[in-house]
C-alpha cells in the first residue's frame, strides 16, 4: 500500500509542470489527497468495513470536492489533475497510469445493481468536463476529449471527441515525403495535432501528399516524353524557402514605406 502512495506522489511529477517539491504536492494538491483518502477506504470496503469507509469517502469529497466511492477499484499512479467536480461510481475500475482531469464523471446509465460503471484500461487520459457512462470498456492508451459524452466501448489507442463521443482514427506518424515538403513550406501541422484531430492540419496535410502526387505524376511525365525524343528542358524550380513569408523587423518596415511613398508622388508634368 505504501509503495503504491509513493507512485502516486511521483506520478504527480510526470504529468504536472507546477509541481515543484514533495511537501507542496502532499499539503497542496487535493487529487493526490482523495486518492490517499479513497486507497484506505477501500482497504476497509474490501475488509467488510462499509459504513466506516463511506464517512471518509464523504470526509474526502467535503475536502477535496472529488467524489469516489470506496467500492472503486484504481490502478497505480493515478492521477487527478485540479479535480473539483470528479466523480467515480462504485463499480468503476481503473488501470494504472491513468489521469483525469477536474469535472470527469465515471458514472452508470441505470439503478440496476452489479457492474454498472466503466472500466479503464491502462494509461487512458480524460479530459475536463468528459462524461464516461455505463458498464462500458476503455481500453489502453485511449485520449478522451474535453466535454465528450463516451457511451459506447472505445478501442485501445483511440480519441474521442464530441456529443456524442465520436471515435476518431489513431494518429499515424506523417511519411518522410509529406515532413520535408511541410519543412520546406515553413509549416508543421503535427506540432498542433500530437493528441487531437484538427481539421485545418487534416486539410494541410491533405494539399502536402496532393503535391507530393503531383511531383512524381509530372517527373514520370517528363521522362515518358524524353523517350519518345521530346525536348524537355531541365528547369531549376525556385526554392520554397527563397518564395516564404519572413517576419520584417521595424527598420525594412519603415524603408518600406518610404518607398511606397515615393512611388505615389505625382511627378511633376502631371
Amino acid at each position: 500500500m505504501f509503495d503504491r502512495i509513493r507512485e502516486d506522489i511521483r506520478s504527480v511529477f510526470d504529468r504536472d509542470p507546477a509541481a515543484r517539491n514533495t511537501f507542496e504536492v502532499l499539503t497542496t494538491y487535493p487529487g493526490i489527497h482523495a486518492v490517499l483518502m479513497h486507497r484506505w477506504s477501500h482497504w476497509l470496503w474490501t475488509h467488510g468495513l462499509k459504513w466506516p469507509a463511506r464517512v471518509f469517502s464523504n470526509i474526502a469529497r467535503w475536502y477535496t470536492g472529488i467524489e469516489i466511492h470506496p467500492g472503486a477499484t484504481i490502478g497505480r499512479r493515478f492521477f487527478i489533475d485540479h479535480g473539483m467536480g470528479v466523480v467515480i461510481g462504485e463499480t468503476t475500475e481503473i488501470g494504472d497510469d491513468c489521469t483525469l482531469y477536474h469535472g470527469v464523471t465515471l458514472g452508470g446509465t441505470s439503478w440496476d445493481k452489479g457492474k454498472r460503471h466503466p472500466t479503464l484500461g491502462n494509461n487512458v487520459v480524460i479530459g475536463a468536463g468528459a462524461k464516461v457512462l455505463g458498464p462500458i470498456h476503455i481500453e489502453d492508451g485511449v485520449r478522451i476529449g474535453s466535454n465528450a459524452v463516451v457511451l459506447k466501448n472505445v478501442a485501445r489507442d483511440m480519441t474521442v471527441v464530441g456529443v456524442p463521443g465520436r471515435q476518431v482514427k489513431p494518429r499515424t506518424e506523417p511519411d518522410e515525403k509529406r515532413q520535408a515538403i511541410a519543412r520546406k513550406m515553413g509549416f508543421d501541422a503535427y506540432g498542433a495535432t500530437s493528441d487531437m484531430p484538427d481539421p485545418v492540419a487534416t486539410a494541410v496535410n491533405g494539399i502536402l501528399d496532393h503535391i507530393h502526387a503531383m511531383d512524381q505524376r509530372l517527373e514520370e511525365m517528363c521522362k515518358g516524353m524524353k523517350k519518345l525524343g521530346a525536348e524537355v528542358g531541365d528547369l531549376n524550380l525556385p526554392d520554397i524557402d527563397s518564395c516564404a513569408l519572413k517576419p520584417m523587423d521595424s527598420e525594412e518596415i519603415d524603408s518600406t514605406a518610404e518607398e511606397h511613398e515615393e512611388t505615389d508622388k505625382p511627378s511633376a508634368g502631371s
